[in-house]
């Protein structure tokens, strides 16, 4: 879509939000690469976000507000009934003059709005231990809130995301057909894997084990996916809820350690870098708990570091299958950037197994 076209049709689309009024003002916002996001403001001066949902990737936008609806109106009733402030304490999406939450434009584009949550800020890395122990009980809080809501009810966003036998088995068929001919440079990578593949099993057989429970995950648990009130500095509530779906509390968890406790970029290519920081991993940890508020149970507790391991070996996994089928999902810079991401996190999974018994939370 053309920027001409962009414009015309986000134009269209604020049409349909019949409440918000006359707009004055609607240009580009944020550093996102997925949504095509603007800021929105009214002749009230009341400022709103709106977003152009990326299809190509979420293929069921109806599914996918489905999920934001059911969980931002579950999280705003739990927080009023204990006399919080429900307006801030998650999205609010705005319907369309037909109660719809979202409005599909003229040429099949998906469209929402949100009220634009007034006196934050967001922070786009962790610079201190308190922001990354912030960050843990953002998103340990996201859980607290949601422990009583039945994840089976939520549509999966993007179908088996962290189900790391199926990772493991997509990684496997890009082996067998091999299409660039790269699997013979990556033999040591690919037995790696193979050197793991019962592990890669482990939370799946706990959840069919009836012992892991299915929680409504985040997916996406960075630091950037919090907003903090710009006077307290305090998290105020967790955003960007696409990739919200059924999961397990441990990969919300090992998503975060993956990249907030490596001691080295995501792509550093001197693997002597890598390593997992202890000090950071139990501090987020502790944030973590802390704001879970009891709500995990003790096979969840036993289960952290795994899913601190699992995450960093399915992003290896993922990164090396991309890899081997030449380049397509993951944007690189450079003809080695999933190589080098893939060397990377299987450095930091070594790292872990190396430290096994200082990582188990006690």
């Amino acid at each position: 879509m053309t920027r001409a076209e962009l414009c015309a049709k986000k134009n269209e689309a604020l049409e349909a939000f019949a409440s918000v009024g006359k707009v004055e003002y609607c240009e580009p916002y944020g550093n996102g690469h997925i949504n095509d996001t603007f800021l929105v403001i009214n002749e009230s001066k009341k400022r709103y976000i709106l977003q152009r949902i990326n299809h190509q990737i979420f293929t069921r936008p109806d599914e996918i507000m489905e999920n934001i609806c059911a969980v931002t109106e579950f999280i705003r009733s739990k927080v009023a009934a204990v006399g919080g402030d429900a307006e801030r304490c998650t999205l609010s999406v705005v319907k369309t003059a037909d109660g719809e939450s979202f409005y599909k434009d003229s040429i099949g584009s998906y469209w929402r709005l949100y009220d634009f949550t007034e006196r934050t800020i967001t922070k786009e890395k962790v610079t201190n231990i308190k922001e990354f122990c912030d960050c843990a009980e953002a998103f340990g809080n996201f859980q607290q809130q949601l422990s009583e809501f039945d994840a089976s009810t939520l549509h999966e966003a993007i179908k088996d995301f962290h189900n790391t036998p199926v990772r493991f088995a997509n990684l496997m068929k890009a082996i067998k057909k091999d299409p660039l001919g790269r699997v013979a440079s990556v033999k040591p990578e690919i037995d790696f894997v193979l050197a793991r593949e019962e592990f890669c099993k482990t939370l799946e057989n706990a959840r069919i084990a009836g012992t892991l429970p299915l929680r409504v995950t985040h997916n996406d648990t960075k630091l950037n996916n919090i907003l903090f009130d710009e006077s307290t500095d305090a998290p105020v509530c967790v955003i960007d809820l696409d990739t919200i779906m059924p999961g397990y509390s441990v990969n919300d968890f090992g998503d975060s350690i993956r990249f907030g406790a490596n001691t080295a970029a995501e792509d550093e290519t001197d693997l002597s870098k890598v390593s997992l920081d202890l000090e950071l991993y139990h501090a987020y940890a502790d944030g973590f708990m802390r704001g879970c508020g009891g709500k995990l149970t003790d096979t969840e507790i036993e289960l952290l570091h795994v899913g601190a391991m699992m995450m960093t070996l399915e992003c290896g996994i993922r990164f090396l299958t991309d890899y081997i089928e030449g380049d397509t999902y993951f944007r690189i810079s450079r003809p080695s950037h999933n190589l080098d991401r893939c060397r990377t996190q299987f450095a930091l999974v070594a790292d872990m197994e190396a430290k096994l018994d200082e990582m188990k939370i006690k």
